[in-house]
């Protein structure tokens, strides 16, 4: 007996060994009640939402700064702010006639506030599904649409159920339709017109609806960059009515079996009897946002840092209704202020980072990772001094996959460039957490393409190593629903303590982390 107690505490001794206690120390001032106090705020009505560029984000902005300047954290450069200049664009006029004839908006046709056209149409040529991948299927082949409007099926051909194109079944309707407006733009057409299957339902879907009254909108560099062509989203009856002068001279169900047959490319160019007249004005208007920096800087090897980031907008007032977004990402948000918090207690104490942390609180992901992407084209610190980016977005909550087990976090990312980067992760929660590390969404073929959907992806496609917490989506994501009280601040407390074990690691160690693995991210 007594030789079983000596090897237990022997063994119990060998692994406290291995941690360290300073670490410890400073992670468990990470607090669920400090963070429950922080989200209480910045999830609260007063905040609007937090959309980009809007007065909620710019008052959430400010909150940030102040919590950073309370904990010690000094302006960076002379500012707390990045700013960063955008374009917001809404649905203006839009009208598709001929022959004295207008089509109907949501009911014919629809189409997304991305581009300016006026042209009379008085030919289109039909390619079919409009895929072009090189020696395995080309629609394109043979046929010269330089300058001319473009017919599109939705979807992509099949033969006995197999999809006859390599890899784009994984991919999603919107990926899909994207790609054939690059490469009808890349073979120098003016404009498409896609052939969708049920446009009634779609239009009609609820998210849908809310996603064809938003805005768009993008960098305003990258919009005075581009050259979008016309592309409209329409039903087959209406494209019956544009090229068949009798509804019984309809030839668009032979044009899909030929197309579908043997997975053969087929094309025909249609002279109109009457010119398709298109006339869409965008609505400009001209926007400002900030990502929000707190820079700690290191000792010996401070020319290196660890970037931490956490999109705190979200998606504002919608019909009357608040969407507070305290899941998304709200959670993250907080988390960041523990860690900068952790972070400073220690450097107070004799204990800050060998290398700098940027903590970055960025903006604008909800309206396409655009916070995060002007950073990382204008990165304060050279992105060449970039060990890592730890990004946190949304982690508070459950979703169905584990309705009982709130001790799980999805990693996504961590071996995609750095097998060294994926060793200390999983290292820090053995030692410390013991999170249950789901890696579910980390598989290439993960059909949700999550890799693609967050800020650490800006940062990855410039071969800087990432992972991205994450706890899936759940029955409140994007709706007004998505609020305080249902937050799992325990379950945040814990996953914030994971990334401080991982990102102290990853500061304090004696050599920067590889990059030993390629990743050349073609599959966006």
């Amino acid at each position: 007996m007594l030789r079983t107690i000596f090897l237990f505490l022997l063994s119990f001794t060998l692994l406290n060994a291995q941690k360290d206690s300073v670490a410890i120390k400073y992670a468990n001032t990470i607090l669920a009640k400090d963070l429950s106090k922080h989200l209480h705020i910045l999830a609260s009505d007063d905040y609007k939402g937090r959309e980009t560029g809007k007065e909620g984000q710019k008052k959430a902005a400010t909150y940030l700064a102040m919590q950073f300047r309370n904990l010690g954290i000094m302006e960076y450069q002379g500012a707390y702010f990045q700013s960063f200049p955008l374009v917001e664009i809404g649905t203006g006029e839009v009208a598709l006639t001929q022959n004295n004839q207008t089509f109907e908006f949501k009911k014919d046709f629809y189409c997304l506030p991305v581009f300016d056209n006026q042209s009379v149409v008085n030919e289109l040529v039909y390619v079919g599904f409009g895929i072009e991948e090189e020696g395995v299927y080309n629609d394109y082949k043979d046929v010269d649409v330089k300058g001319k409007w473009l017919i599109i099926f939705d979807g992509e051909p099949v033969k006995k159920g197999k999809y006859l194109i390599s890899g784009t079944e994984r991919k999603s309707k919107w990926s899909q339709r994207y790609e054939k407006i690059v490469t009808a733009k890349k073979n120098e057409a003016a404009g498409v017109l896609f052939v969708v299957n049920d446009l009634e339902r779609e239009v009609n879907n609820k998210y849908f609806q809310h996603k064809l009254s938003s805005k768009e909108m993008m960098l305003k560099e990258d919009f005075e960059k581009q050259s979008p062509i016309g592309s409209f989203y329409v039903s087959a009856g209406m494209i019956n009515q544009i090229l068949f002068s009798k509804k019984e001279d309809s030839s668009l169900d032979k044009l899909i079996s030929k197309s579908r047959k043997k997975g053969k490319p087929a094309s025909k160019t249609f002279q109109l009897n009457h010119p398709l007249q298109v006339n869409v004005k965008r609505k400009i208007d001209e926007l400002v946002s900030e990502n929000v920096l707190a820079f700690i800087e290191g000792s010996d090897l401070k020319d290196e840092v660890v970037v931490l980031t956490a999109h705190y907008d979200h998606i504002g007032v919608k019909d009357g209704e608040v969407y507070n977004g305290a899941d998304d990402d709200g959670s993250g948000t907080v988390a960041l202020i523990e860690l900068a918090e952790a972070f400073m207690k220690a450097k107070a104490e004799g204990h800050g980072p060998r290398r700098s942390i940027l903590i970055m609180p960025v903006s604008g992901e909800e309206k396409g990772l655009l916070g995060s992407q002007y950073y990382t084209d204008h990165p304060v610190i050279p992105l060449e001094n970039t060990v890592a980016n730890l990004n946190i977005d949304m982690i508070g909550r459950l979703d169905n996959r584990h309705p009982d087990n709130p001790n799980y976090v999805y990693l996504i990312g961590a071996d995609k460039l750095s097998t060294t980067l994926h060793d200390i992760s999983e290292e820090a929660n053995k030692t410390y957490t013991n999170i249950e590390l789901d890696y579910t969404y980390n598989d290439p073929n993960d059909p949700n393409r999550y890799y693609y959907r967050s800020d650490h992806y800006n940062f990855a496609k410039h071969q800087i190593p990432v992972i991205f917490y994450f706890n899936g989506t759940h029955e409140d994501y994007h709706k007004a629903t998505d609020t305080v009280e249902k937050i799992d601040f325990n379950k945040v407390e814990k996953i914030t303590q994971l990334v401080f074990y991982t990102a102290w690691e990853l500061c304090n160690r004696d050599e920067r982390i590889e990059v030993n693995v390629e990743n050349n991210f073609k599959n966006k």
